[in-house]
């Protein structure tokens, strides 16, 4: 091959290189704002399943603020917390929160918290638990995790806030009591979050 075949080759090359750079960058441009508005409507989804859309008038997806010290929660990450309104007035805050004592590890949460101070809800929306067993803590798989609704920091009391097999107020599953067990710690430990937060949360 002589120097200007090598040239033309080196050439085409860069062209083909080009044309898939810009062919990638324009899928991506085009699709972008489908992509952000998909995952707006999973948020929003997930938001309205722990909080009816009647109960507030503001745009929730947008009205967030991110929480100081959320080692609390769980995290060493930033966590974000949605607020629900009506009229101007706070009715709930919704955020994440991690139990990272699951059996096969962390399990991450959203705790819906009304400005009362009970709970709205409970879901789990990412967790590496044994099928079968401590996937039971899904919304599609039971209503285990319904328990939780209506909750608050005194009802039950300090000292019930465990799993029945631990002398507390919530059931556990069959054959998993590791699972129920850290979640349970993460929602009071996200009520007790709000307690404390509960005037710069809705700042």
């Amino acid at each position: 091959m002589n120097y200007k075949q090598i040239l033309i080759s080196g050439f085409l090359l860069w062209l083909f290189a080009v044309i898939g750079v810009g062919l990638v960058a324009s899928t991506f441009v085009a699709t972008e704002d489908r992509i952000a508005e998909n995952e707006r409507q999973a948020l929003l989804k997930a938001l309205q399943e722990l909080l009816p859309p009647d109960r507030f008038d503001n745009d929730i997806a947008d009205d967030r603020i991110l929480l100081p010290h959320p080692y609390k929660l769980g995290s060493s990450e930033p966590v974000t917390a949605w607020r629900a309104r009506k009229n101007g007035d706070p009715v709930a805050v919704i955020f994440k929160t991690i139990a990272p004592e699951g059996y096969n590890g962390a399990i991450h949460l959203l705790v819906g918290i009304y400005v009362d101070g009970s709970l709205a809800g409970v879901r789990v929306i990412k967790h590496n638990e044994t099928p079968g067993l401590g996937d039971g803590i899904e919304i599609r798989k039971s209503d285990w995790i319904r328990q939780f609704d209506g909750k608050s920091l005194s009802h039950p009391p300090a000292e019930q806030w465990k799993v029945r097999r631990d002398g507390g107020a919530f059931d556990q599953m069959t054959g998993a009591t590791i699972t129920p067990r850290a979640i349970v710690k993460a929602v009071r430990n996200a009520l007790a979050y709000y307690d404390e937060h509960k005037e710069e949360l809705f700042q």
